[in-house]
């Protein structure tokens, strides 16, 4: 039997290895800044291109390379970083496992251009799909310059997996946060097609916080800070009340590399508990200094997680730390009565047992009340109620009602119908048995049993297809605000509304954009009148990040749908439950709901007989 086993070619090895490494566009502009901000930059550029697809540059103003390390740095496990097993272990820089520009280069068409100090002219090489086609001298500025063009030009299957422009700018803008928050002492800057979406000037990191968020200490922020033994936590968490009801704006770094970790998000998350609700979450940005023999960062191969030593220990001093923070600038306001005989204590003046002298309670009734305000302690209901018959003998005095009528007879003029009309209309109310269980399922009779209709599904169906015929051809009417309402966006956001805005228009919304991602809100379709306007496009955003596998407008439809939809515990009276079930039947699809809840189930009579025996 002849050898099987081949050692694969150089090129196919660097693709498979960009396969872990570059996965869209953004993981080459992640790999591109940390091997800018580890040549020691003080300014770094990024511009792109069509989502990243066709063009990122990363211009640096660093160290440079000679035309010996120009030309190595694009080989498999080149690296400046370590040369020996122990050196992982005290990692400090952000790039080092000498994988990033090979695969980069495996895939894409690249240009570098680089010069340092020492040197008098500068490198030029151009490479494609790992081929180096060029290297020449070139006049340029100390630093590097690197031009990744036609990612996965030769890899059509990867390209066709990349998700539209503005999702791909948002993965971009999302690492260039990050990094641009890790290393707020470099300038950076950001053009994305050939318009400047950030100029950051390089400082401390409150500065690039309000710079990026336009979030300012003491009005949003309050301060963490704590050494112990085991580490050094410094960083800024965000006031309860401005949490939002969106993810996204929550950052830890670790020696100044971002990671993720859940176990230490819950412990920062604790911290908010019964101060905010569970569907809101808050703004933080937490960097941890450790020893880095405490910590092994070569656990994943984009190096966003990290293995912590002692996990529990940096835990707890992490809740402590933002615990701390949140109590001392956080206080909830506390009831003190007073002593003063004013009208906060109005209510203890008029008991059963402390009434004036000039009023002596009838011992019949309960209900010992003020003639003189008309207002009284009901002992049974512990509550103020109002004395109805005195207010009526007032109403009489200035004849505001006649004294044949009664309290009852004041709304609907119902008296004008007949004894026959009003029994003809409870019976046509009632004819269909509607009944409200818990305030959540609708219960009605049916000629073979019953059924049970999800109230909350049916409506978010109804919706559904209701700003499905708006966007394709019924715009929606808009109900103005008296008072429109300007909103604020980081870059990455205002980007993706603006996407949708000529749809978000069509449902009822009538949003303008300002400029320097910034929105005013003029209106919102009807049954959104009563939201906040902020959290409303928060939550249309972030969902719509998260669909997938859907059109644009079936998502928008899907999103706002579940966001306007009844909701468990609302009352409907008989007459609401009726259209309810009325439109749900005229819909075109009507047995699950857009999120795939059943609106509906029947039971037969035969199967009720079932259950009960």
């Amino acid at each position: 039997m002849s050898d099987v086993i081949k050692l694969l070619p150089e090129h196919v090895a660097n693709q498979i290895a960009a396969g872990e490494v570059i996965q869209r566009p953004a993981s080459v502009v992640k790999e591109l800044l940390d091997n800018a901000i580890d040549a020691e930059a003080t300014l770094v550029q990024l511009v792109i291109r069509e989502g990243g697809k066709i063009f990122i540059q990363v211009i640096d103003n660093g160290k440079g390379m000679s035309p010996t390390d120009a030309r190595m740095c694009w080989e498999r496990h080149a690296t400046s970083k370590i040369t020996q097993t122990e050196d992982i272990y005290h990692i400090k820089t952000n790039g080092f496992r000498g994988e990033a520009l090979a695969s980069v280069a495996s895939v894409a068409q690249v240009e570098l251009k680089t010069k340092n100090a020492q040197d008098a002219i500068g490198t030029l090489i151009l490479i494609e799909g790992s081929e180096v086609k060029k290297q020449e001298g070139v006049a340029c500025n100390r630093g590097t310059s690197v031009v990744v063009k036609n990612l996965f030009y030769n890899i059509p299957a990867r390209r066709n997996f990349l998700k539209s422009n503005p999702v791909e700018t948002r993965h971009i803008f999302d690492e260039f946060t990050r990094a641009a928050l890790a290393h707020p002492e470099i300038a950076f800057t950001l053009h994305n097609n050939n318009e400047e979406v950030y100029n950051l000037r390089g400082g401390d990191l409150p500065q690039r916080i309000e710079q990026v968020f336009g979030y300012k200490i003491g009005d949003h922020l309050l301060t963490a800070y704590e050494e112990t033994t085991i580490a050094t936590i410094k960083g800024y968490v965000g006031k309860p009340e401005h949490a939002k009801k969106t993810r996204g704006e929550q950052f830890f770094f670790v020696n100044n590399r971002f990671i993720k970790d859940a176990y230490l998000n819950h412990a920062v998350m604790s911290c908010y508990e019964n101060l905010i609700s569970k569907e809101q979450f808050p703004f933080y940005v937490i960097c941890i200094d450790i020893d880095p023999t405490q910590i092994d960062v070569n656990v994943h191969p984009t190096k966003t997680e990290i293995k912590f030593e002692d996990e529990r220990s940096l835990y707890q001093i992490l809740r402590a730390v933002c615990k701390k923070a949140i109590g001392e600038h956080y206080h909830v306001p506390t009831y003190v009565p007073s002593n003063d005989d004013s009208f906060l204590n109005l209510g203890s003046r008029f008991t059963p047992t402390q009434t004036p002298n000039n009023y002596q309670p009838n011992s019949e009734s309960p209900h010992v009340s003020n003639p003189n305000t008309g207002v009284g302690f009901n002992n049974n209901r512990d509550s103020f109620t109002v004395n109805r018959t005195q207010n009526k003998d007032w109403q009489e005095l200035f004849g505001i009602l006649e004294k044949k009528d009664t309290i009852g007879d004041v709304g609907p003029k119902r008296f004008n119908k007949t004894i026959d009309e009003l029994a003809l209309e409870e019976e046509q109310n009632s004819a269909r048995h509607f009944t409200q269980i818990h305030g959540t399922f609708i219960l009605s009779q049916i000629k073979s049993g019953v059924m049970l209709i999800d109230m909350q599904a049916a409506h978010e169906r109804v919706l559904y297809e209701k700003y499905m015929q708006a966007l394709l051809n019924q715009p929606m009417a808009t109900q103005q605000k008296l008072f429109p309402k300007t909103i604020a966006l980081n870059a990455a956001d205002a980007m993706l509304l603006n996407d949708l805005l000529a749809d978000i228009r069509a449902l009822g919304f009538d949003v303008n954009d300002l400029g320097g991602n910034t929105f005013s809100i003029n209106g919102v379709p009807a049954e959104l009148n009563h939201y906040n306007e902020q959290h409303l496009v928060d939550e249309v955003l972030e969902n719509y990040k998260k669909q997938s596998g859907s059109t644009k407008h079936q998502n928008i439809a899907r999103i706002l749908a579940q966001r306007a939809s009844v909701k468990p515990g609302t009352r409907l009276s008989v007459e609401e439950m009726n259209t309810l079930v009325d439109e749900l039947f005229a819909c075109s699809e009507n047995k699950l709901s857009p999120s795939g809840k059943s609106c509906f189930s029947a039971l037969t009579i035969d199967e009720i007989y079932k259950l009960l025996n």
